[in-house]
């Protein structure tokens, strides 16, 4: 009996709540647009004229607003940008250049020396004995370097190109990490602002049915307050989110040298997961920038031990000398060939050493190649199994604990709605499933950053 009076007084006061909004509406249409109105009120008449530069000004705005889409960026369209359109790698690019142009000119050989002068010129006012008054000399000589040199110094500079590559490689594997982990942020923001509007929509349902049975004396007015000030907190939260995102993308679009001014969103759709290595399984590693980074090194090092050792080899030199005699004598001539001797003792010091010395900085690099993926090692296997933690938490939360809070707060809610629950202990319901989907959401942001740390050790 309850219920039907209940139920018969809800349907009078709503009858009366839509009386009001017609009897309001009827007058709001008579003020405004009712054709009727305005043929008796001709200042309404005049109030609504026809003006051709408002219509364009109007139409130029609904271009404006319609002709701006947000270009929907997936991740690996985000990552070709950085690899294509990022200043600092661009500065690698250069750098790698630069070597290769002056691997060209490695092998190039040392300018002729052309001269010109006197040859056995007697000074003036000296007693020349027949005519022989000295010759005019003219020269030409030209370095001939050891082949081998050449060789050697065209493969050294060659290999710092390489260097460079693997530098570049390192660069863009911080700089994927981190477009990865505004990609993931943003994503992780979007599903909290799914939670919180789908928390919005409750709250305002709980407080519409408040406002309703208050009249009727089945609720207290501070359930009314307490429900609207959840709701103002749980809007002040979508408004902090919407700012946290509106961060995020200013960084991702600096990330991929976008203009602050584009308009970009992410593919929602995207799916973040990843299949961690066994234990056994860590031959990923060798393949990483920072490791081959470490063989160039060592591989550059070696080329130039190789250089510093060719410097054994002799460089050659040949000259051409003609004499142009001043008076009657014949014109002469001479060409001669030189030979260095690198081989000498105090010569051969220097080389010497430095191959020596080059040998230790080798071994140093390799050992350091060792802790390197050791230390890589380590780190992934520790990952691997925090992951796998992480995981079965979120998979917990899907399946159990959300699931239980969210029949907890149906059965109280339907209860409520039945008159046979008061509001606070709906308030209550929501309020514990909306903390564990918070806290979820919490766990998987943790865990899609878990994901960047691991793929960036990996270099994916």
């Amino acid at each position: 009996m309850e219920n039907l009076k209940y139920m018969k007084a809800s349907m009078k006061h709503n009858t009366i709540l839509s009386d009001r909004l017609v009897l309001f509406g009827g007058r709001a249409g008579l003020s405004a647009t009712s054709p009727r109105a305005t043929a008796q009120n001709p200042a309404l008449l005049r109030a609504f004229r026809y003006y051709p530069c408002r219509s364009f000004i109007v139409a130029i705005m609904l271009f404006i607003t319609t002709g701006v889409h947000a270009q929907t960026m997936s991740l690996d369209s985000v990552l070709l940008l950085i690899d294509r359109n990022n200043p600092m790698l661009m500065e690698y690019d250069n750098r790698a250049k630069a070597f290769e142009e002056y691997t060209k000119g490695a092998t190039s050989w040392m300018a002729p020396m052309v001269g010109a002068g006197t040859f056995m010129m007697p000074y003036p006012n000296q007693e020349v004995m027949g005519s022989d008054k000295g010759s005019l000399m003219f020269s030409i000589e030209q370095e001939i370097p050891n082949p081998a040199k050449l060789n050697a110094n065209r493969n050294f500079l060659q290999s710092k190109s390489d260097v460079v590559t693997q530098q570049r490689a390192i660069q863009y594997n911080v700089l994927r990490a981190e477009a990865k982990t505004y990609y993931y942020q943003l994503l992780w923001y979007e599903r909290k602002v799914n939670v919180l509007k789908e928390s919005e929509r409750i709250i305002q349902l709980m407080l519409k049915l408040g406002r309703i049975r208050y009249p009727y004396n089945q609720g207290s007015l501070g359930n009314i307050y307490k429900a609207e000030g959840r709701l103002s907190e749980v809007q002040n939260m979508i408004l902090m989110t919407r700012g946290d995102i509106e961060n995020v993308y200013y960084k991702l679009k600096s990330i991929a040298n976008i203009p602050p001014t584009d308009s970009i969103r992410i593919d929602t759709t995207t799916v973040v997961d990843v299949q961690p290595l066994t234990q056994g399984d860590t031959t990923m590693l060798t393949a990483r920038s920072d490791v081959k980074e470490i063989e160039q090194a060592i591989e550059v090092m070696r080329l130039n031990q190789a250089l510093q050792k060719v410097k054994a080899r002799p460089d050659f030199k040949i000259r051409f000398d003609h004499m142009h005699p001043i008076g009657d004598m014949p014109s002469a001539f001479t060409v001669m060939g030189m030979i260095s001797i690198p081989i000498a003792p105090w010569s051969s010091r220097m080389y010497k050493a430095e191959v020596k010395g080059m040998q230790y900085d080798i071994e140093a690099m390799k050992r350091g190649r060792e802790a390197v993926l050791i230390e890589a090692r380590g780190m992934l296997m520790g990952m691997a199994n925090q992951l796998m933690r992480m995981k079965q938490q979120l998979e917990n939360y899907e399946t159990k604990i959300i699931p239980a809070l969210h029949k907890n707060y149906e059965t109280l809610m339907l209860a409520y709605e039945e008159n046979r629950e008061q509001l606070p202990m709906v308030i209550d319901a929501w309020e514990a499933r909306n903390m564990a989907q918070l806290e979820y959401l919490n766990k998987l942001e943790d865990y899609y950053l878990m994901i960047v740390r691991y793929e960036k050790e990996l270099e994916k």
